[in-house]
C-alpha cells in the first residue's frame, strides 16, 4: 500500500531519524544500482544504519513484472545481492548476469551503514544467506522449523563460504486474543494473500501445517495451531515469542498487520505498547533492541 523505502524517508523528513529495517524490497521491480542508491540515499536521510532486505518474490509476480520468473531462483539472487554489495562498497562493477547488466560505479559519499539481507523461507535460500547476507529475513516461520530448518542451513552456508552465520531476523505476525475477533480470521487479516502462495505454502508444508489454497479458512486455522501466527494473552505471547530466542533467532519484529487491518493504526499502535512493555519486562528477554513494524 505504501512503498517502504519512501514512507521511510517521508519520516526522515518529519524529524523521525531511527535505525530502520526493510523486509524484504523485492529485486525483480529495482535494478541493482537503483537498489544500492535506494539504500544508501536512505542511511543518508536518516542518518542512521540501514538493514536492506532483498527478495525475488514468488514466480507468479516475477512473471507479472517481468514476463517470466527467474530461471534460477538462487542464482538471480546471487548475482543481485553481490552486485548491490560491490556498489554499496564503491568498486568499479562490471556485471553480465542474466536478468541484468550492470557497467556503473555508485557515487562515494560518507553515510551510516547498510546492511544487506535476504528473504529466507526455504534451505536452499537459507545457504545462500548463509553464504553471501548479512542477515536472514523471515517471515511466517515457526519456531520449530527455523530452528530445525533455517538455522542449520545458514550455519552450513555461512561455513561453506569461511564466514560466520549472518543474524537471523523473523517477523512475527501477532496478536492478543480478543473476545470480538476469531484467532483465525485476525491470521487471516494479517497472511490471506501468503498463505496462497506456492512459496508458503510450501515452507509451511515442511514446517508441518498443511494449507490448502482453495480454503483458506482450514489455512489460517491450520496457520495459527501450528504457531505461524501467534495469538493468546500476553502471558502465553511472551512464552511463544521465548521460544524464537531459543530456536537461534537474533532479532525478533512484532507484526500487527492484522489488527490494522482489522481495527485500524490507533488499536495496532496501542498493541505495540501493551506487547512490547510485557516482552521487554519478561525475566528471559535477551538485551537485544525491540523493534516493531506495522504493517507489511
Amino acid at each position: 500500500m505504501l512503498e517502504t523505502n519512501q514512507g521511510f524517508a517521508y519520516l526522515a523528513g518529519a524529524g523521525v531519524r531511527v535505525p530502520v529495517g526493510i523486509g524484504v524490497t523485492l529485486a525483480p521491480l529495482r535494478h541493482p544500482y537503483y537498489a544500492a542508491m535506494e539504500a544508501r540515499s536512505l542511511a543518508l536521510a536518516t542518518g542512521q544504519p540501514v538493514t536492506f532486505g532483498l527478495g525475488p518474490g514468488g514466480t507468479s509476480f516475477q512473471t507479472g513484472v517481468r514476463g517470466e520468473p527467474y530461471r534460477s531462483q538462487l542464482g538471480a539472487m546471487r548475482e543481485y545481492i553481490t552486485t548491490v554489495r560491490q556498489l554499496l562498497a564503491g568498486g568499479e562493477v562490471h556485471a553480465e548476469a542474466e536478468t541484468f547488466r550492470c557497467d556503473a560505479r555508485l557515487a562515494q559519499c560518507p553515510a551510516p551503514p547498510v546492511e544487506l539481507g535476504f528473504g529466507v523461507l526455504r534451505p536452499r535460500m537459507a545457504r545462500l544467506a548463509g553464504e553471501t547476507a548479512d542477515v536472514a529475513i523471515t517471515w511466517l516461520t515457526p519456531a520449530s522449523y527455523l530452528r530445525d530448518t533455517v538455522v542449520p542451513a545458514l550455519e552450513e552456508g555461512a561455513q561453506s563460504a569461511g564466514r560466520p552465520r549472518p543474524r537471523l531476523a523473523t517477523i512475527l505476525p501477532i496478536a492478543r486474543r480478543r473476545p470480538q475477533h476469531e484467532p483465525f480470521k485476525l491470521a487471516m487479516a494479517s497472511n490471506f494473500a501468503h498463505s496462497r502462495a506456492p512459496h508458503y505454502i510450501d515452507m509451511l508444508g515442511k514446517a508441518g501445517i498443511a494449507v490448502d489454497a482453495a480454503d483458506p479458512i482450514a489455512g489460517a486455522k491450520a496457520i495459527v495451531a501450528g504457531g505461524a501466527f501467534l495469538c493468546g494473552d500476553v502471558d502465553e505471547l511472551a512464552g511463544m515469542v521465548q521460544q524464537y530466542w531459543d530456536a537461534g533467532v537474533d532479532e525478533v519484529i512484532l507484526n500487527v498487520t492484522g489488527i490494522y487491518n482489522v481495527e485500524g493504526a490507533e488499536a495496532a499502535v496501542e498493541e505495540l505498547e501493551v506487547l512490547l512493555a510485557a516482552l521487554a519486562a519478561s525475566p528471559a528477554a535477551p538485551s537485544t533492541r525491540a523493534e516493531t513494524i506495522g504493517a507489511r
